[in-house]
């Protein structure tokens, strides 16, 4: 059979097939804005069709998130693929359903099944499809909208597939880009769309290189996880962890894009939120606190205050007088014990079991069960809150964290065989604070109150969490995470060759178990599609002194340029790289940030905030982890190494932002392995 060339369209007058398109899009459209006025028309007399107010309540709730879902953004591509099957079967495939009003589907959500076959047919197994065809637009002007300004079509059933040689794929992928992440279901690639599309149950670690798509694709993998499981993720939920509130801002365009608005984000520091961070701590405090050897010292810390009863009760209810002998109390102290619950509901079993203990005297006596009240006034009565707090002790995080610190014996039998001497000075505190309120807390401590408070009593947990930049979580984060996702799974991304963190994992199967997933199916991903290869050259010159087994990353473009200039001129920089398409980003140690900013401005450049949508942006190199720039100036190398331990790891990052160019400006020599 002979193969025919793969068919492109530009933009000619809208005749034939273009014109066709250009049709299906007006009517696809039509059809969505007829969707959203029906949902809109339900939400107006949900409370006149439901059968009750709590009913009315659940009805408008769904309506209201049914109506966000179906809005149309003008500027993004409604479909941008299109499948023609063999049996003659056409689908377009966009990013959400679109059908018409007798409900036939216009547009296909890129999540069916069906769409499937868009990123995984090929010229070798074209599964039934005859055609693909992919669409160019042309960017949306602001506040306009984008225009379908031609096609690209592959005859797989002639063996044609143009792959990663797709002008429209390229183009799409090397577009320019300002402002939030955007979605990739335009170009997900086959290798990614075996992650997206992986079971619910299923615990993936993503070793992914710069450029390689691993942050879209645990994205898109959220958002197909809740396309094809949505009652069951929507009573559990699906939570996103990003490294800063810098990171989550350029993400967070993308899930709504999709059509999912459900989905919450947050730092770890945010979930864990038991008391107020206002201190900072030494590296080596911090690194201690972080080390998993501290989950078994909070854990002996907690158990060892449970002690047995030390004699009988008496209780008296105004009519009789019931008494527990020591025996009894030590056997119902015992028993919870090695039930191993947590230790909260330890305390309320004791509680309960010494009551029915109770329970079972007055029926004796009295010949008929006590009622209700009785039984909650015994659960309260002096003597059984006497022996609770005598056996079975209440305690706080906070309460439990700083007896720790203040009590040195206390910390050396907790720490026994665990910690040295000198690794439990670093976490006694020399001058014992007047209250916990006012008591020095850090971040470190923040992770150990929720150990401990996981001790206490389990968390919610949630159906699915995406952890993104995993490699700089320690092994305490990580056991924060693992309590939340009890009976979910994980989606763990990150690349071991940007670990910037004192306690950054050197190897993800060590990670999983901290994340309670210890067979968890770790995927490399190391072929690049947005950063240049003249960038990631460079870059890849440190992985040596990385320590670190990852291999080198590689990259399908060609096209990107580095430059590495003796200077200090970051404004002229500025200004050429403003002179190009697309965001600048001015990368440098975080001290020297401010005078930067100064520079720039006197030089009539005005940089947008870090979470603004400006071109042009100066970012502290500790908080560029998973953002992305046309264009970066990263400027002396040397002064980010030597800003921290790990200021290599911290260089690799900075160097593979750029997606176009890089420029590198210093004065100081270069770190040995890029000289």
């Amino acid at each position: 059979m002979t193969a025919h060339a793969p068919t492109t369209h530009e933009t000619p007058a809208p005749t034939g097939e273009l014109a066709a398109e250009r049709a299906h899009l007006v009517t696809s459209r039509a059809a969505l804005k007829a969707m959203r006025e029906r949902a809109e028309q339900l939400f107006t007399v949900g409370d006149q069709v439901a059968g009750d107010a709590y009913t009315a309540e659940q009805l408008g709730r769904q309506m209201a998130q049914r109506i966000k879902e179906l809005s149309d953004d003008p500027a993004v591509p409604l479909f941008f693929g299109k499948l023609t099957m063999a049996a003659e079967e056409r689908w377009h495939i966009g990013r959400r359903h679109v059908s018409d009003a007798v409900g036939e589907p216009l547009v296909l959500d890129w999540r069916a099944p069906m769409s499937r076959r868009f990123y995984q047919a090929s010229a070798r197994d074209p599964q039934e499809v005859a055609v693909r065809r992919r669409f160019g637009w042309s960017p949306a002007p602001a506040g306009g909208s984008t225009a379908l300004t031609s096609f690209e079509d592959e005859h797989l059933d002639h063996g044609q597939e143009l792959g990663t040689g797709s002008a429209i794929l390229t183009a799409e992928i090397e577009r320019p880009r300002v402002g939030p992440m955007r979605d990739i279901v335009a170009t997900i690639q086959p290798e990614q769309d075996e992650l997206v599309r992986a079971d619910l149950e299923d615990t993936i670690c993503v070793q992914g290189a710069p450029g390689t798509g691993k942050t879209a694709v645990g994205l898109h993998r959220a958002a197909y996880l809740v396309y094809l499981h949505r009652e069951r993720l929507r009573r559990s939920g699906v939570m996103i962890i990003g490294p800063n509130r810098s990171f989550l801002h350029y993400i967070s365009a993308v899930l709504p894009a999709l059509g999912e608005l459900e989905v919450t984000q947050a730092t770890v520091g945010e979930l864990l939120d038991h008391l107020p961070v206002r201190a900072e701590e030494d590296v080596a405090a911090a690194t201690l606190k972080h080390d998993a050897r501290m989950a078994q010292v909070l854990h002996r810390a907690l158990w060892a205050r449970i002690s047995r009863p030390t004699g009988p009760i008496t209780v008296s209810d105004g009519s009789y007088r019931w008494r527990v002998d020591e025996g009894v109390l030590r056997r119902v102290v015992d028993e919870v014990r090695r039930e191993q619950p947590p230790y909260a509901l330890g305390r309320e079993r004791v509680r309960a079991r010494v009551v029915g203990l109770l329970q079972r005297q007055s029926e004796a006596r009295r010949g008929d069960s006590p009622p209700d009240a009785w039984l909650r006034k015994m659960g309260k009565v002096k003597p059984v809150a006497e022996l609770l707090d005598h056996c079975w002790p209440a305690i706080t995080p906070q309460q439990l964290l700083a007896d720790l610190y203040t009590d040195a014996e206390a910390l050396s039998r907790a720490a026994d065989g665990l910690f040295s001497p000198e690794e439990q000075e670093l976490l006694h505190w020399a001058k014992p604070p007047r209250s916990l309120r006012s008591a020095p807390w850090t971040a470190a401590d923040a992770v150990l109150a929720d150990e401990v408070a996981g001790l206490l009593d389990r968390p919610a947990g949630f159906g699915h969490i995406v952890i993104d930049e995993a490699q700089d979580l320690s092994p305490m984060q990580a056991r924060a995470l693992a309590r939340r996702s009890g009976h979910g799974s994980l989606t763990v991304l990150g690349d071991l060759a940007q670990g910037t963190t004192p306690w950054a994992a050197r190897d993800w199967r060590d990670m999983l178990g901290h994340l309670g997933r210890p067979d968890g199916r770790i995927v490399p991903l190391s072929t690049g599609f947005r950063v240049p290869a003249a960038v990631l050259t460079l870059a890849n010159r440190l992985l040596p002194a990385l320590d670190v087994a990852v291999p080198p990353a590689r990259s399908l473009r060609r096209d990107g340029s580095l430059e590495v200039t003796e200077s200090a001129d970051v404004a002229a920089a500025a200004r050429n790289a403003l002179t190009r398409e697309g965001s600048v980003g001015v990368i440098a140690a975080d001290a020297a940030v401010p005078a930067i900013v100064d520079a720039l401005r006197a030089a009539g450049l005005e940089p947008s905030a870090l979470d603004g949508d400006g071109r042009l942006t100066v970012v502290p190199a500790t908080l560029v982890k998973g953002l992305e720039y046309d264009h970066v100036i990263v400027c002396e190398p040397a002064a980010i190494v030597a800003a921290e331990p790990r200021g290599l790891h911290r260089l690799y990052v900075a160097l593979t932002r750029a997606v176009t160019s890089l420029i590198v400006l210093h004065t100081e020599p270069l770190p040995e392995p890029l000289r």
